[in-house]
């Protein structure tokens, strides 16, 4: 059986895309597929925590207004041929991050064009805007978009917008023993949703190297684990 070939362009801010993304490599990689792992990296570094709530409010508005990040130019390796595409990275704001929508700005067409792309997504759980809007960018762009795999924080609302908002402003919303901690004890993806993240890769791969179409969803959406409070 030939080598299927994966290409994985990701942005990851605070590390949640790049832990899940890990897992899904490991699990690419043990069904035998042959993965390449780019990782964007801004022209000007985007730090995180961002540091204080009103810059931390000014940031989202600027996402939500889909502001571009510029990006250093990617491996030339991006630009061959494989079997399969996925565009990794968080949503911000509603949208695809900053960093994402600048690097389809510049070399969507080259990259996208007559691909087969799979979105892969992490987020606080609103991800249906970021996934429509990057369907539709990557459509023009040329590219076959196929159902996306989705991640969304575990914590239920409304502590985890409330503990992201002030983790993103540098605080430590997880930590102590404080009320709060109670309904937030952990920033980000379980290490339950990264060992999902591993089986959903392994499955990918597996149908990847069959040859099977992923023109029907593989799994839901969002990916569910971690126990009853996923969302």
């Amino acid at each position: 059986m030939n080598k299927k070939r994966i290409l994985i362009i990701s942005y990851s801010f605070s590390s949640q895309t790049r832990n899940l993304l890990n897992g899904l490599i490991e699990g690419l990689e043990q069904s035998g597929a042959d993965v390449f792992w780019e990782q964007l990296t801004p022209e000007s570094e985007l730090r995180f925590p961002i540091g204080s709530i009103s810059a931390t409010f000014l940031m989202m508005v600027l996402t939500f207004l889909r502001k571009r990040y510029p990006v250093q130019s990617v491996n030339s390796r991006c630009f061959d041929q494989w079997d399969l595409i996925i565009l990794a990275g968080p949503t911000w704001s509603y949208n695809p991050s900053g960093p994402v929508l600048s690097l389809l700005d510049r070399d969507g067409k080259k990259l996208f064009r007559d691909k087969v792309v799979l979105p892969f997504i992490s987020c606080r759980g609103y991800w249906r805007v970021h996934y429509f809007g990057l369907r539709r960018l990557l459509r023009g762009c040329g590219a076959k978009v196929v159902a996306p795999i989705v991640f969304s924080h575990p914590t239920p609302e409304p502590w985890r917008t409330i503990g992201v908002f002030l983790k993103l402003a540098g605080k430590v919303p997880e930590a102590g023993s404080s009320w709060f901690h109670r309904f937030y004890p952990k920033y980000g993806h379980s290490r339950e949703q990264v060992a999902d993240s591993r089986r959903v890769g392994f499955e990918l791969g597996e149908n990847i190297m069959a040859g099977n179409s992923l023109d029907r969803p593989l799994f839901p959406t969002p990916v569910r684990s971690g126990g009853d409070d996923d969302l």
